[in-house]
């Protein structure tokens, strides 16, 4: 009997120091995120670590993670990094209760973590953003030692209890319990960790409504905004580009089903009225610094442009397209002295940087060779959505969006490649990356089973600023057979295309591959997107019932 009861009471103050543990650990962020109201939203420790770690992930690693998890990968990270952070905090907790110092400062090791974290980010603004991990870190480490202080055993009644114990002998059970918990605090401890929750509960939420002020500023600035009528409208998408084929990929995709691929944990809010752009480096003659308005004020051109993803897989989803308005890069750079280098400019590239300090590089002749290379401030007849760069994003036909499409642009900076490495050139991707000839298979879906007969197969191809010139579909092992083309837009845009088979019960194999306007027919060899996107044949595999 006098075994079961002291496991019992270890188990008790076991389970209640593991708690302690997570009401530190809960006090921490809630204080951090308080402290980061007064800082900046993107230096709350979840935030800054999980950056931390998108940065430090090979690119091996993060081209898995999309395709695993696809546009869910950041929340899966997140929660990732509660859980690591819950099962650390829970360590801890049973740590101090027999090393009550040396728990504590595991709690102040964490805030040092989260603080390096913060500081090493691109968009760091020095060791002020470091704060609310640190400051975090010592409310949670001294609310450890404080609950684990009532549960732990004053020395002078250490004695007594073990006498009571020998004489309470195989007496009544309640009375063993009473005598084995004289030494601690229950009541204080309940007390104590109620309040500790309210208030870090509190201090959460505060921290969470004054964070979101800014956003709020931005929202109202973006609802403000009406987009003025292009200069250059687009032209007329012709009729026989949409296919109506159930199942194949709208030719237009929805801002709302639109693919993001980016590295940002928490989409940066800008306000429209405080967005200022800065054009400067090498070849510029004069510095160039352009509010929104600016931007609204200058000729805006419409364009049609399919935009693709490297990290998109053969037969992949991260490719999309859009009707985009913007102001024409090549005449804000022209307006600023460069010249490109075939016309004797200092400068090869153009390094882009985000808000939330993603650095992107293009290069500067692709961008004044006369393609529709533009800053974006609209989306499908509507100012950029939030997670699409508001309020002004970059893109350039036919380079992957990793060298041209930076999103919440705030900086143009005129370098050299040689100068300079951006961001993902910097984790082993290529300087640069003309978009591959690629084709999809829509429908039939993998592993489908479509009835014998007629069965439409469809998709998409593109060749972004080259335009597909022909497709074709090989059935099993059978000859290659074209495909019927809906229309060219434009040659920035994808391209839509079916195939009526004739499909007899059984296994089968579908397989697609495309021509672009250069002759180049897409190749068979598979490649993996790292280094410079994805190539190969798409197939798909049916059973015709």
């Amino acid at each position: 009997m006098t075994t079961v009861r002291i496991s019992r009471t270890a188990l008790t103050r076991g389970t209640l120091a593991a708690l302690s543990g997570l009401l530190a650990g809960f006090a921490s962020l809630a204080f951090a995120e308080l402290v980061s109201a007064a800082v900046r939203p993107e230096a709350s420790p979840v935030t800054a670590v999980g950056g931390a770690a998108i940065d430090r992930t090979p690119a091996g690693v993060k081209d898995w993670a999309i395709r695993t998890f696809g546009e869910d990968d950041k929340l899966v990270l997140q929660l990732g990094i509660v859980a690591t952070l819950a099962l650390f905090a829970l360590a801890v907790g049973l740590l101090a209760l027999r090393h009550r110092r040396t728990g504590a400062a595991a709690v102040l090791l964490f805030g040092v973590v989260g603080t390096a974290a913060a500081v090493s980010r691109p968009d760091s603004t020095g060791l002020v953003d470091g704060l609310p991990s640190l400051l975090g870190a010592v409310v949670g480490a001294v609310l450890l030692y404080v609950l684990i202080g009532r549960l732990t055993v004053p020395h002078r009644t250490a004695g007594r209890d073990e006498q009571r114990e020998q004489d309470n002998g195989q007496g009544n059970e309640q009375g063993n319990e009473q005598a084995s918990e004289a030494g601690w605090d229950r009541r204080g401890f309940l007390v104590a960790a109620t309040a500790a929750a309210a208030a870090s509960t509190a201090a959460g939420a505060i921290g969470r409504t004054l964070n979101g002020r800014s956003s709020r500023d931005a929202v109202a600035s973006r609802a403000s905004v009406k987009l003025p009528a292009p200069a250059s409208p687009a032209k007329p998408t012709p009729a026989g580009a949409r296919l109506r084929i159930p199942g194949i990929s709208p030719f237009t995709t929805p801002n709302d089903t639109f693919y993001r691929v980016d590295t940002a944990l928490v989409v940066p809010k800008v306000d429209a009225n405080s967005w200022r752009l800065r054009i400067h480096g090498k070849g510029v003659r004069q510095d160039l610094e352009l509010t929104y308005q600016d931007l609204l004020n200058r000729p805006l051109i419409e364009r049609e442009i399919t935009l693709t993803c490297v990290s998109n897989e053969v037969g992949g989803p991260y490719v999309g397209h859009a009707r985009w308005i913007g102001v024409r890069l090549a005449d804000l750079l022209k307006e600023a002295g460069v010249k490109p280098p075939s016309r004797g400019g200092p400068a090869d590239q153009i390094v882009a940087r985000s808000v939330d300090g993603m650095t992107l590089g293009t290069p500067v002749e692709d961008v004044m060779d006369g393609r529709d290379a533009m800053l974006a401030v609209g989306m499908n007849g509507e100012p950029l959505p939030f997670v699409h760069g508001f309020p002004v994003r970059m893109l350039v036909p036919g380079l992957y969006g990793y060298v041209s499409a930076c999103k919440w642009i705030e900086d143009i900076e005129l370098t050299t490649f040689d100068a300079y490495d951006p961001y993902w050139v910097k984790r082993e991707w290529a300087r640069k990356a003309p978009i591959k000839t690629q084709s999809r298979i829509d429908t039939p879906k993998p592993f489908g089973r479509p009835e014998a007969g007629t069965v439409m197969v469809a998709g998409v191809a593109w060749a972004q600023h080259r335009g597909i010139e022909k497709v074709e579909i090989r059935v099993d092992e059978g000859p290659w057979r074209p495909a019927l083309l809906a229309e060219q837009d434009t040659v920035d845009t994808w391209r839509q295309w079916s195939y009526p088979w004739q499909a007899t019960p059984g296994g089968h194999t579908l397989t697609v591959r495309a021509t672009d306007r250069t002759g180049e027919v897409q190749t068979e060899r598979r490649t993996k997107t790292v280094p410079d996107g994805a190539s190969g044949w798409h197939s798909v595999v049916v059973t015709v019932d």
